[in-house]
């Protein structure tokens, strides 16, 4: 039987391999060998299925990055441990899976977000207080500030439009935008744990 789940997982791993535009409604149909019936009696149409799709990535996403930052040992660790999982990320997921839906469904992305409660970002505030708390940043640190700058800058290192993955490798990027501001952020405590911790931004995929 195709249930609602199974046409999500299906849907979701031909849209993180191929992106969004390439995959239609008939493609889904014929990789699950079902019906247009079956597809349409869960979903209304593929913008539809494609939120449910979201909603389901980013859930699992949240989840990963909890799990990271509870096994870490400090802010600098976890940071560098969500690092790393956004790099293995970029190179499962075909660029045009992002790409495609910030031309193709513009708000889709940024609405999915919001609906799991702007989870990274969040993630990123307990990072910080975390830090400050263990005096590895600042007590006056502006953490709603750096909170969206981090944000800003791992998005940064996943736009292969500005950065195109054959110029710029994402040692590269971390080491010119992310550990740069990171140490500028550190107090002499967090400066010695990031030079001790700096392996785990050295990511090679």
């Amino acid at each position: 039987m195709i249930t609602r789940e199974i046409i999500i997982e299906k849907s979701m791993s031909l849209f993180i391999q191929h992106g969004v535009k390439t995959v239609t409604i008939d493609r889904i149909v014929k990789e699950l060998h079902t019906s247009k019936r079956t597809i349409y009696k869960h979903f209304e149409d593929k913008t539809a299925l494609l939120k449910a799709c979201l909603s389901v990535y980013h859930t699992k996403v949240k989840k990963e990055n909890e799990e990271l930052i509870s096994q870490a040992r400090n802010a600098i660790e976890a940071m560098g441990y969500i690092h790393q999982k956004i790099v293995s990320r970029s190179h499962q997921v075909n660029p045009n899976f992002f790409n495609d839906i910030l031309h193709y469904y513009p708000g889709l992305l940024n609405e999915s977000y919001r609906n799991t409660g702007n989870f990274a970002h969040q993630q990123l505030i307990e990072i910080a207080n975390w830090g400050i708390q263990d005096k590895i940043f600042p007590s006056d640190l502006d953490v709603p500030v750096v909170g969206k700058t981090v944000l800003a800058m791992l998005k940064l290192l996943k736009d292969t439009r500005q950065f195109p993955m054959e110029e710029f490798s994402k040692e590269r990027l971390t080491f010119g935008i992310l550990v740069p501001y990171l140490r500028g952020l550190c107090t002499s405590k967090g400066i010695k744990i990031l030079e001790t911790e700096s392996e785990l931004f050295r990511v090679s995929i």
